[in-house]
């Protein structure tokens, strides 16, 4: 695993331990189907549009997740 796709998991991991309904459960789905192809695309898109909703919610509050939601898209866009 690539040392972006290890701070990709990292991060997903955070939003699962977060109890935030929004990222909770498609970050859950991502890190399960994490290895599928069809159903990490599929699981990628749905994560993507949870961290955009968090981040168009949260994304300048101050907290610790602000950067994480971004550095979360940016690598998931990315994979």
């Amino acid at each position: 695993m690539a040392v972006k796709d290890n701070e990709l998991v990292e991060i997903v991991t955070k939003f699962v331990e977060s109890g935030w309904d929004v990222i909770e459960k498609p970050s859950k789905t991502w890190l399960a189907d994490n290895g599928e192809n069809v159903q990490t695309r599929n699981s990628t898109i749905e994560l993507i549009k949870a961290v955009e909703q968090a981040d168009k919610e949260c994304g300048t509050c101050g907290c610790e997740f602000d950067p994480l939601y971004k550095r979360a898209l940016s690598l998931l866009r990315s994979a």
